[in-house]
């Protein structure tokens, strides 16, 4: 008898700003891809809630911190940050319509669950990179799930993020003491050393385990006093 294979279907398919999204279910999962790169998928979500966590466990013990997160994605770092009650808000900046419609009344609504609805949650339209170099809004940690890592970026523009003059902006919304918190499909140490160029301190990196392959990483850094 052959082997047959699921094919994945498509859920919705749109033009963004930065070209084609499309949300595919494949088997059980769902898929988010972008110009024809897969970003992410529903299967494990380790990477997203070890970044959240990972970012609340390297800040002092101040009250309610106020977190940011790059990136919506499949939902898992939000719904991680709301399950949390020591976060005081939680404010997401992601750029694709599209994405924030599959939460909002989506098959993506099934991961996020009432973390949309969360009164500490807010829901930004924009661009990280034009929002960090733009709002008055201050953070106590922000965490980025935007790209595949700094060395793997959706848009050559996202790659601008990820270097010396980028990270001055991430630590301008950054409070003294606040925490940066990257995700990365593998370390990067060249990332590491222009963290410690851009003036933060206390960089270093936690791996994530896979099944196969190099692992994910989260690189941290904190804004100094």
């Amino acid at each position: 008898m052959p082997t047959t294979y699921d094919t994945p279907e498509v859920l919705d398919r749109r033009e963004g700003p930065h070209g084609e999204v499309v949300l595919r279910r494949h088997g059980a999962l769902l898929q988010i891809i972008a110009n024809g790169c897969f970003l992410m998928d529903t299967s494990d979500g380790r990477s997203e809630r070890l970044l959240v966590d990972a970012a609340l466990a390297a800040l002092d013990d101040r009250p309610d911190p106020h977190v940011l997160i790059g990136g919506l994605g499949v939902g898992f770092s939000l719904a991680h940050a709301c399950g949390n009650p020591r976060w005081g808000r939680i404010t997401v900046v992601e750029r694709e319509r599209a994405v924030i419609d599959w939460h909002r009344a989506g098959p993506l609504s099934a991961v996020s669950g009432n973390a949309l609805t969360d009164p500490r949650t807010r829901i930004v339209e924009a661009d990280l990179i034009d929002y960090v170099n733009e709002t008055s809004a201050t953070f106590d940690a922000l965490c980025l799930d935007i790209d595949n890592g700094p060395d793997w970026t959706v848009t050559e523009a996202n790659a601008g993020l990820y270097s010396k003059a980028g990270l001055a902006g991430c630590a301008r919304v950054l409070r003294p003491g606040g925490v940066l918190a990257v995700w990365s499909a593998k370390p990067s140490p060249e990332f590491e050393g222009t963290l410690w160029n851009a003036g933060f301190r206390h960089v270093r990196t936690e791996e994530i385990p896979v099944a196969r392959g190099v692992p994910d990483v989260v690189h941290l850094g904190v804004r100094p006093e």
